[in-house]
């Protein structure tokens, strides 16, 4: 089928005894399959490169997420932990006032 083709284009006088001479023909025919390999090669080196760029960046996207869950932990962590001091603080104070108070009693007593 393939050289039903090409017969129909011309002759390749590589393919074929009879031609007297296509050489033009052949040269085009051998150009065109040359660039069609030369660029499927092409294409799939940039679509593998994309394609590994891709993967990276979903990775490093991935792992930013991550550490955006983790920072919220932390931040959650030390927002509880200064509630809680806070409320000691406030606490101490309250009993250093009262402490004072009792103090200040006494003495006048």
């Amino acid at each position: 089928m393939f050289l039903i083709l090409l017969s129909v284009w011309g002759c390749m006088t590589e393919l074929s005894k009879d031609c007297v001479d296509m050489s033009n023909a052949a040269s085009t025919y051998v150009g065109i399959v040359a660039g069609t390999i030369i660029g499927g090669i092409v294409s799939w080196w940039v679509y593998n490169r994309q394609k590994r760029i891709s993967d990276s960046q979903e990775y490093i996207l991935h792992r930013i997420e991550e550490l955006e869950e983790n920072h919220d932990a932390i931040l959650k962590k030390l927002a509880n932990f200064d509630d809680k001091h806070e409320s000691t603080l406030n606490a101490m104070k309250e009993l250093h006032q009262k402490i004072d108070s009792l103090i200040r009693q006494d003495d006048e007593s």
